[in-house]
């Protein structure tokens, strides 16, 4: 008979034989036996059998009360403290907490002394809420077991974590580890159980408790670290710098203190600690692929594809990721076959779109349009939100070639079924803009903010295009103050500000924007703006060494280029 109808007859069979009974409810009581006890005539390991395929394949099935019958059922014939534990865990799944405990207390008596039938009453009072009862029984576990007390102590949140009222808690694991307070696990548990109730300063207290008595206790220290993150990074970090200062081993603590660093933009002090860390733990993902990154990041090309080929190597899940930033250090190289090895290589995911739209970029840059076409329009989107990163990859790739009125029409077919689309809408805006569509480009940016007023760099797209027309200049210096609180280190919206107040005659005022946001990144298009603003004070030969320097890095770029001819001719 195949499986399945053979668990069809058996749970047939079983609830044929029981009409009469109602399964136990939360909070019900033990089922009256289905089978009345008899001596044993030679069917009662069948009978057990049967009850216990019975229960297990109900359970499967997603039948909790035929499970909770037929296991209630056999622990009460049986009282075999296996059967026992079982049935007491099916009523445990079928959150029946009451029927669990009673099952558990007859456990308990079978097995008075199993530690495990002792543990898994006190996770059941635990899930039925009843911390009243559950005091004075977790108290005398723990005094009951002085060798395993530390893990005892450290095991409370867990068995707790349940538990609706965070406060009930810790005032409950507070006073199971008041008579421990000498020991560091005590004052670690108290502190975990203040953290999730919501007082950051008990937590910290308790840690550093837990500190002072186990000065080298790593976990106490990321847990400190950890609850005093969620008021202030830089508290957190002097924390963990101290911590590592004294215990230079303490890899977690300091790979906890590298990624803060980072949170915060220290990347210098950042990039100290992810030396080290690769020192002492060369093969570990977790430290290779920061360390990678942060190479990236600083233009260490060599150092960047170094690491991220060793991270091909281990186990770290996210390969279609490191294929991904190959393929760009490659593209940075010049080494296209190489890079569109890599690029091919990324799974659907995060990074599928962006390595299809740049293999197709490379197609296209080789003179391959019937390539690169034929490797977006057979690109398969799992959603509607990589189905949008394809258009908007598309629409860019066709803009940056020049092919502005076909990247348009796209996009406003688009827009006609996504009118409200924010990333549709500010690529269509900047489109419009390449087509010397200047209305179109107010139009889609001023129904983009409609949408999304915070949008910085909307704000400053359209700050920036009434500046660069030189109109509306008050108009366009609201955008860009805007723009600039919403992101003051952005150095594009920095340069738009000085291009703005270049146009407004604040040629002091604009040389410090354009100074610092070249300092920032020197962009080519930043580089032709400062330089005009230097050759404007009169400053000639400083603005020849910033054009010049810049054209040789971006000898393609159409804004340089202009500035050039028209400074430099």
């Amino acid at each position: 008979m195949p499986i399945k109808l053979i668990a069809a007859a058996l749970i047939f069979a079983f609830t044929g034989s029981s009409q009469a009974q109602t399964p136990p409810g939360k909070g019900g009581s033990v089922p009256k036996p289905l089978v009345k006890p008899q001596t044993d005539n030679g069917d009662t390991l069948g009978r057990t059998v049967f009850q216990a395929l019975l229960g297990d394949i109900a359970l499967q099935r997603g039948n909790v009360s035929i499970a909770v019958s037929a296991w209630s059922d056999l622990a009460q014939r049986t009282r075999d403290p296996k059967v026992l534990a079982r049935a007491t865990e099916v009523a445990a799944i079928a959150r029946q907490y009451d029927l669990a405990l009673e099952l558990n207390k007859w456990w308990l008596e079978v097995e008075p002394a199993s530690l495990r039938a002792q543990q898994v009453h006190s996770a059941l009072l635990a899930s039925a809420n009843r911390l009243d009862e559950l005091a004075p029984q977790l108290a005398a576990a723990l005094a009951g077991d002085p060798a395993n007390l530390p893990a005892n102590l450290l095991h409370l949140n867990r068995l707790l974590a349940r538990h609706e009222d965070k406060k009930a808690v810790l005032n409950l694991v507070e006073t199971l580890a008041t008579p421990y307070d000498n020991i560091p696990e005590a004052h670690f548990a108290t502190g975990q159980a203040a953290a999730v109730a919501g007082d950051p300063l008990r937590a910290r207290t308790e840690f550093d408790k837990a500190l002072a008595l186990r000065p080298d206790w790593e976990i106490a220290a990321l847990a400190r670290a950890q609850n005093q993150a969620r008021q202030s990074n830089e508290s957190a970090i002097a924390g963990l710098k101290d911590f590592v200062d004294r215990y230079p081993q303490a890899g977690d603590a300091r790979l906890a203190l590298a990624r803060l660093l980072l949170a915060e933009k220290n990347t210098a002090e950042a990039r100290k600690h992810f030396d080290r860390l690769i020192e002492d733990y060369p093969n570990n993902p977790e430290v290779i692929y920061p360390v990678a990154m942060l190479a990236l990041q600083n233009g260490d090309l060599a150092k960047g594809r170094g690491q991220l080929e060793k991270l091909l190597q281990t186990t770290f899940p996210d390969k279609s990721a490191l294929h991904y930033f190959l393929g760009q250090i490659e593209e940075e190289d010049k080494k296209i076959p190489a890079a569109l090895e890599h690029y091919r290589q990324v799974t659907p995911g995060e990074h599928y779109i962006p390595a299809r739209s740049r293999s197709a970029k490379i197609l296209l840059t080789q003179g391959r349009n019937d390539e690169a076409r034929q490797l977006i329009d057979t690109t398969r989107t799992a959603n509607d939100q990589e189905r949008r990163q394809l258009i908007l990859a598309e629409s860019q790739l066709l803009r940056e070639f020049g092919r502005h009125d076909e990247a348009y029409a796209l996009l406003k077919k688009v827009l006609l079924a996504a009118p409200d689309d924010i990333d549709l809408l500010y690529e269509a805006a900047l489109t419009a803009e390449r087509r010397g569509d200047t209305n179109g480009l107010e139009r889609h940016l001023k129904h983009l903010l409609k949408r999304k007023p915070d949008h910085a760099h909307a704000l400053n797209a359209l700050g920036y295009s009434l500046a660069e027309r030189n109109t509306r200049l008050d108009e366009a210096q609201n955008y860009l103050t805007q723009a600039l609180a919403l992101a003051p280190e952005d150095p594009f919206i920095m340069d738009s500000m000085g291009w703005l107040l270049f146009r407004q005659g604040k040629l002091q005022q604009a040389l410090s924007a354009l100074e610092a946001a070249y300092k920032i990144r020197p962009d080519p298009e930043i580089a032709a703006h400062l330089g005009e603003v230097l050759w404007a004070l009169q400053r000639h030969d400083e603005a020849r060494a910033i054009l010049q320097n810049a054209a040789a890095s971006n000898p393609d770029n159409e804004v340089l280029a202009g500035t050039i001819k028209k400074l430099l001719p």
